[in-house]
């Protein structure tokens, strides 16, 4: 908790030293004592509505206690979190224009979004996966040939499937769903053979399907993305604040025990248990806390 205090002390002094930066979020906060909360609709376990305008997941309870953290450290009464609906195609520009303050979705942190965007330290390695239906027949790349694959629309993940080595001469056909939920449903309809996305992604959706026997992940681990909470550039005082609740959380387990909450425990509204245990690269993720991007994941 020191580590948190001292951190999160010297912020007043960092927002003195950028007080006149329009995009100063803190400042932003305080004068308006609100705090828009970018989130998702359908982003498995990480982010997701429980309907009547209602979120929650893991990143947005990350999310929450470190705008609780702030609120407590900057010695404010009290601030309100509104949140936002983001999609893969629109997050980044909400955050960029000031519509976001905080993304707590299912983001990852690469070389390209670092020119428009910052991020905190790593909360989650993802690793993009396909999902099939289970009596499919389908167990790797190298079956989705003359296939139709899904994705969402606004991310990476079948630029990823195209390049990885064990596509070679594979041809499929590519359709979007304009979010996740959409995506599974092409799936799930039969006008999409496999659904490419992360992990994380796919087993919330499955976990949450009619009957979810009837869908498996299969295949090669398509990339290893790191996935944190993201936020306007050159706002040090805001990241320099998010880096240390977060660091805080890992120190003191609080984030591990709810990684065990949403990722291996039931889990509104159906709870549904997503089965995803804690891999190697999280732990390694938490054990060194870093804003690495993607592209230093990449096997050499």
């Amino acid at each position: 908790m020191k580590t948190l205090a001292s951190a999160l002390g010297a912020v007043a002094l960092a927002v003195a030293a950028v007080g006149a930066q329009a995009e100063d979020t803190i400042q932003k906060i305080k004068s308006t004592g609100v705090v828009t909360m970018g989130v998702r609709e359908s982003s498995g376990a990480l982010s997701y509505t429980i309907g009547d305008g209602r979120f929650t997941g893991f990143h947005v309870e990350v999310c929450n206690r470190v705008l609780a953290d702030l609120r407590r450290e900057l010695g404010l009464a009290e601030f309100a979190i509104r949140y936002q609906p983001v999609t893969s195609q629109n997050r980044i520009p909400l955050v960029k224009n000031g519509n976001v303050d905080i993304e707590c979705g299912s983001t990852t942190n690469n070389l390209a979004r670092q020119k428009d965007v910052a991020f905190a330290i790593t909360t989650y390695v993802e690793e993009v996966r396909i999902a099939v239906k289970a009596n499919s027949g389908i167990t790797g790349i190298n079956q989705l040939n003359g296939r139709t694959v899904a994705t969402t629309t606004g991310t990476t993940s079948v630029q990823h499937l195209r390049k990885h080595e064990r596509a070679t001469g594979v041809d499929f056909k590519e359709v979007f769903g304009k979010d996740h939920a959409d995506s599974f449903l092409l799936l799930e309809s039969g006008r999409a053979d496999a659904f490419v996305m992360d992990g994380s992604i796919l087993a919330g959706n499955i976990a949450r399907a009619k009957n979810p026997a009837d869908f498996k992940i299969v295949g090669e681990v398509l990339s290893v993305e790191p996935i944190a909470i993201m936020f306007r550039k050159d706002d040090p005082a805001f990241k320099k604040a998010v880096d240390a609740s977060i660091i805080n959380l890992i120190k003191t387990g609080a984030l591990a025990r709810m990684y065990e909450k949403w990722f291996l425990q039931p889990i509104p509204p159906t709870n549904s248990r997503i089965g995803l245990a804690l891999n190697d690269a999280t732990k390694a993720a938490w054990a060194n806390p870093n804003d690495n991007p993607m592209e230093s994941y990449v096997k050499k």
